[in-house]
Order: structure tokens, then C-alpha cells, then sequence
């Protein structure tokens, strides 16, 4: 087996620790090519569909890789900017505050970097300039609050892939859930509460989650539970009682069920049932993209409407905003605990002197 290799290692570098923050990730562009890419390497992760591999092979590159492309890259299109994705330009500011952030904090020696799970950029590609860079002891931050098998799970099985080709593997330490962190929840309350300051109240909070399969939930994962926990801490700093707030999962795909109550189907309800405004909150996405801004921003606007609603709110996600930087450093900060670095030139000299001598 051949091993990926160290290039051009010197002993004099100076040891460093990585901060990875990952995301789900995007097309590069909205255009069927593109999207037919990207969701080619989305929807052929086992974590993400549970269905046998042969099978699942015939239904992907039989239909759905044929139709769905054209689909997505129209809806796609509706949200990309001047910056590109939003995910992806969200994804880099948060990046880039984070890292501005811990440096004030005194966190010396650290490479702050991101990385997607599905399109660019890859993990791999992160990983290797990372760990080119001197990282030796790597902290993994999924940008996901609630674990998921096929989100957070499959972050994980990306990096094994990855640390499983190389020589040389650093230290690793991997956050794989903060949906009940007391910061996090601080700082999704206040976000809520200042668009309350600024829009006033409405007759129901909606928070949305990304869905998943019910049989996901049946097998043992906890996503379901942790969506449900965050929504209740929400609920509590919110001072909400149990008529004023709901919990729905969105973003179904396949025929199959999905955890319930479905978004689009509550909100087409909720007219009916006297309730004329709303506002939605995503507990789970930690920066705007496609499923918040055209599904949630737009779409379900509309079935809300023509379901005889009159006011409707979408409450953007977290973003870069101070108090979610904030309460992510602090988390870091918290997971970074106890790991230092060192350099020792004349070590380092010694190590290189040897290292001549063997070659």
C-alpha cells in the first residue's frame, strides 16, 4: 500500500494546532453539470441513503441523476450571489471570525480552516494543507448542533478515508454534537428575540429541522431527540409555553416516511386552525443556504399564504453574527483544553542533523 506522504518536511517547522470547521457543502455553480456532480458524491454516501448499494446504484444513475440536476440547478440559481453559494461564503466568513476571534483570545499557534463534505473545498485537499501547515493536533468542529449518522457520522467516515492513507496522523479530537450547549442556545434565543424587537411576535415559532428517514430514528439515531431538546432550551430562554412554539422537519426526499410533523404540511394546515402568522427558525443550520433561503424563505412562504395565511416571517440562521462566533470560540476553547505545542529549536536542529545523515 502506498501512504500519503509529508512533502518537503522540515524539522524546523514549528508544531501547530488545527481548528477543521466543516459543512455539507455545495455545487461549485448552479448548473446541471455542476449540480449533477455534486449530488452524484452527496447521494452516493451510504450514511446518507441507507438502501442496498446495487439497488440505490440503478434507482441514482438511472432517474434521479438524469432529472434532478436541471431541477436543482433552477432553484440553485435563486440563491447563489455575486459571492457564490451562501453556504460556502457563510461558511468563510465564519472561518475567518473564528480565527480572528481565537487569536485575540491568546490561542497562539493554531491553523483555523474549512472544509465540505461533498463539492469544494474537500476534505482531503483541507486535511493535506493542514497538515502540511505543522498541524499535529487536529480539533474537527461539524458545523451541525445535532448529530445525525448522515451529517455528522458521515464527517467522520470522510476524515477516517482520509487518515487512513497517510503516514504520519496527528492527534485528533472531534466534536460530534453541541445542541444543547447553553452558549448556543443563548445565542439562537437572541437572534430570535431580536427579530421580535424589530418585526413583533407572532402567533406560532416554528423551528424547522432538516428531516430524515423515520427508520434512521427506529435504528437508534438521536437526532430526532437532540432536535427536540434544542427546541425545548429555546423554548425555556424564550419564556415560550407549549401553545406558542412547534417543532417540523423539512427537506423530504423519496417516497419513503420522514420524521413528522413535515414542515410543508403543517403550514398548510395552520390557516385552518386560526393561526394567521408565523415565524420560522432553523435550529439546525448554522449558515443560510439553499433548504432556509428558497425552501423555507420562499416555498413555504407560498403554501402558507395560499393557505389563507396572512403574515409570514423566515428568522435567518446564525451566520457570522458576534454572539454565534462567540459561543462557537467558546466551545473550541472549551475542546482545545490542555492541548499545547512547543518548539525547541536546538531539538529541532538535532532531529534535522540526524535526519542528513540518514540520507
Amino acid at each position: 500500500m502506498r501512504y500519503i506522504n509529508t512533502k518537503e518536511y522540515s524539522h524546523q517547522q514549528s508544531d501547530k494546532i488545527g481548528v477543521l470547521l466543516t459543512n455539507l457543502g455545495t455545487p461549485d455553480a448552479p448548473t446541471p453539470k455542476a449540480l449533477r456532480r455534486y449530488l452524484k458524491q452527496f447521494l452516493s454516501d451510504p450514511r446518507v441513503v441507507e438502501v442496498p448499494r446495487l439497488l440505490w446504484w440503478c434507482i441514482l444513475h438511472g432517474i434521479i441523476l438524469n432529472i434532478r440536476p436541471r431541477r436543482s440547478a433552477k432553484a440553485y440559481a435563486t440563491v447563489f450571489t455575486d459571492e457564490g453559494s451562501p453556504l460556502l461564503f457563510h461558511t468563510q466568513h465564519q472561518t475567518t471570525a473564528i480565527a480572528e476571534r481565537l487569536a485575540s483570545l491568546g490561542h497562539d499557534n493554531l491553523v483555523v480552516d474549512f472544509a465540505m463534505r461533498y463539492g469544494n473545498p474537500g476534505v482531503p485537499a483541507v486535511l493535506d494543507k493542514m497538515l502540511q501547515q505543522g498541524v499535529r493536533k487536529l480539533l474537527v468542529l461539524p458545523l451541525y448542533p445535532q448529530y445525525c449518522a448522515a451529517t455528522t457520522g458521515s464527517t467522520f467516515d470522510a476524515l477516517a478515508d482520509d487518515f487512513k492513507q497517510r503516514r504520519w496522523l496527528p492527534d485528533l479530537r472531534f466534536i460530534s454534537h453541541y445542541h444543547d450547549y447553553a452558549p448556543f442556545i443563548s445565542a439562537a434565543a437572541q437572534r430570535i428575540r431580536e427579530h421580535w424587537q424589530s418585526h413583533g411576535r407572532a402567533d406560532k415559532l416554528i423551528f424547522s429541522y432538516h428531516g430524515i428517514p423515520k427508520r434512521y430514528l427506529l435504528n437508534g439515531d438521536p437526532y430526532h431527540c437532540e432536535c427536540y431538546k434544542t427546541s425545548r432550551l429555546l423554548a425555556e430562554a424564550l419564556q415560550l409555553n407549549k401553545d406558542e412554539y412547534m417543532t417540523t422537519f423539512q427537506s423530504r426526499f423519496g417516497r419513503e416516511e420522514w420524521l413528522k410533523p413535515y414542515t410543508d404540511h403543517t403550514l398548510k394546515a395552520l390557516p385552518a386552525q386560526g393561526v394567521s402568522s408565523v415565524q420560522i427558525f432553523c435550529p439546525g443550520f448554522a449558515a443560510d443556504c439553499l433548504e432556509t433561503i428558497e425552501e423555507i424563505g420562499e416555498e413555504n412562504q407560498e403554501y402558507f399564504l395560499e393557505a389563507g395565511g396572512k403574515r409570514y416571517e423566515y428568522i435567518s440562521a446564525l451566520n457570522d453574527r458576534p454572539e454565534h462566533i462567540d459561543a462557537l470560540c467558546q466551545l473550541i476553547g472549551e475542546q482545545l483544553a490542555g492541548w499545547q505545542v512547543h518548539s525547541d529549536p536546538q531539538r529541532a536542529a538535532r532531529a534535522e542533523q540526524l535526519r542528513q545523515q540518514q540520507l
